[in-house]
């Protein structure tokens, strides 16, 4: 880390609005996706002739490197990968090494859909990643199939899980979006499959991010009822946190064979404890999950910004931010626009 970045890390934590902090940085490397899932980017709208960011629009490594950079000087010490679909970036693993020799971060993880995990698992290793999370709605060949637009198939994931497996990667993730009448039905056999291996599936609230899944309240399966059905086939005990502002809700099983967890944002909006910024592919800076807008990083950093011309960008934004828009959401707020999920990453 340069010497002009190291001279932000001496000063007072960087706090917002609402008197919290930023600790999470999730970085989307690129805006392109070989899923088609109707709830993130649907087929209709995203069809072959849809017209994504120019390549030359995409941050590169060395940006991305620089970016993260300042961001860990400002108090980040956590960092994520995210997409679109991010193993369909050639140089992904050049971007993993140059986030890796950052000095200060404590985690560097990936979020992907597997489906090309097999054939990228061993280079990203040697590059630094530490951890990866997986994207599988349901074992269901169908049900997964209508989820993903039809663009991918269970074993091509649980392949890349097992490659992931074997070059080290520990713990492994598998995060399940559940909507009622879609896959819900198929959570249990979810959680069969992985209990015990040490893998940790994760069950998240169905939530109205971006504007093009029609999301309704009664699609909702509330973590609280996944917890029921699945504490009455396999009993669990609560965990304590790994530290504050984690999204999940931890169980393991009474048994000794894992542990699951809940990410409720519907039904337990965490806004409070969120520490989390965005930055997407083309350099835009978002604050929420649920942004309408953002903050282009790309253009000042393309025209010879100084770090701490960048920094000040940063601190400005994030003292400024009040976002708790799943607090909210039952207030009737609206929005006549809001960023797309693949966009900004998850």
């Amino acid at each position: 880390m340069n010497s002009s970045v190291k001279q932000f890390q001496s000063q007072t934590a960087l706090r917002d609005r609402l008197d919290r902090p930023m600790r999470d940085l999730r970085i989307s490397v690129i805006d392109r996706c070989n899923y088609r899932c109707p709830y993130c980017m649907p087929a209709e709208i995203y069809g072959e002739s849809y017209k994504f960011l120019p390549r030359a629009h995409w941050l590169t490594p060395g940006e991305i490197k620089r970016i993260a950079g300042l961001f860990v000087g400002l108090g980040v010490n956590k960092l994520r990968i995210t997409g679109g679909e991010p193993l369909l970036r050639r140089d992904l693993d050049e971007i993993v090494a140059g986030l890796a020799a950052i000095d200060g971060v404590d985690d560097l993880a990936l979020t992907t859909n597997g489906t090309r995990l097999a054939e990228r698992a061993a280079e990203l290793k040697k590059a630094g990643l530490k951890r990866i999370t997986v994207s599988l709605d349901s074992l269901d060949e169908t049900v997964c199939k209508t989820m993903n637009g039809g663009k991918g198939d269970v074993a091509t994931v649980l392949d890349g899980i097992d490659a992931a497996r074997a070059v080290g990667f520990e713990p492994i993730k598998v995060n399940a979006m559940v909507q009622r009448g879609m896959n819900d039905h198929t959570v249990l056999d979810l959680v069969e499959h992985f209990r015990g291996t040490g893998i940790i599936v994760r069950f998240i609230e169905y939530m109205d991010v971006g504007t093009l899944n029609g999301w309704q309240a009664d699609q909702v399966v509330s973590s609280k009822v996944l917890l029921e059905t699945i504490a009455a086939r396999w009993p669990l005990d609560p965990l304590q946190s790994n530290y504050r502002g984690e999204v999940a809700r931890r169980y393991a099983f009474k048994d000794g064979k894992g542990e699951i967890g809940f990410i409720s944002s519907v039904s337990e909006p965490f806004c409070g404890d969120c520490h989390r910024a965005r930055v997407s592919a083309e350099g835009t800076l978002y604050t929420c999950l649920f942004a309408d807008r953002g903050m282009d990083l790309r253009e000042p950093l393309r025209a010879g910004a100084s770090d701490a011309d960048l920094v000040g960008l940063l601190q400005n934004v994030w003292r400024n931010r009040a976002d708790r828009y799943s607090e909210l959401r039952g207030e009737k707020i609206t929005r006549a626009e809001r960023v797309e999920m693949y966009r900004m990453g998850g």
